[in-house]
């Protein structure tokens, strides 16, 4: 009787395996061949699923989303504004094993994505919707009536953008530098240095 075989469930070992020989031996080195081998197939079964390094870039990036996603919504927003939001915004940030392994893997996907124009749309689309989440909690804090007055949106959007993202950087690059705790410490000052 053939094998039966969960091909949604091999995709994501296929992804998983990316995202360990990107961390192990960087983005270089995630090749058809490496990757195949660490996800235990053949590079003819990996080339089934996946058409190109492009596409299994692409959905082992999708992943790492969707797992994001999945924890982001699991939080519960109830009490205090800013504590939701700083939730949701550590979420973002490499303060856990977990979380660590992702940044590493989207910060490889990043730079991959400055030259493989095939990433190109998944890259702005991930962009965008993290731009707009942000922007949606600015909005939350000024319509709840707690940040300083005329809080200007489209820029407390993408300081508040820029500073995950610088936060996320250091983390990755300078851990010895850089503490989850300062990081939670920080993401708590600018929260609040929003507020009246």
């Amino acid at each position: 009787m053939p094998k039966i075989v969960d091909h949604e469930k091999q995709r994501k070992r296929i992804a998983e395996a990316t995202w360990r020989v990107i961390m192990r031996d960087g983005l270089e080195k995630a090749t058809v061949r490496h990757i195949a081998k660490e996800a235990g197939i053949s590079a003819g079964s990996l080339r089934h699923y996946f058409s190109s390094q492009s596409e299994l870039l692409a959905f082992s990036m999708q992943l790492v989303s969707e797992r994001v996603k999945e924890r982001i919504e699991a939080i519960r927003f109830s009490g205090p504004p800013l504590d939701g939001i700083k939730r949701f915004l550590l979420e973002l940030l490499p303060l856990t094993d977990e979380t660590r392994k992702e940044m590493e893997v989207w910060l490889a996907f990043t730079q991959k994505a400055l030259w493989d124009k095939d990433l190109d749309p998944l890259s702005e689309r991930m962009y965008n919707e993290l731009r707009s989440a942000i922007q949606r909690m600015i909005e939350t804090l000024i319509q709840l009536g707690i940040t300083k007055p005329d809080l200007p949106v489209d820029l407390e959007t993408e300081r508040l953008y820029a500073l995950i993202d610088g936060l996320a950087m250091h983390g990755i690059m300078q851990p010895e530098q850089l503490s989850p705790e300062q990081i939670e410490a920080i993401v708590d000052y600018h929260l609040r240095s929003l507020c009246q």
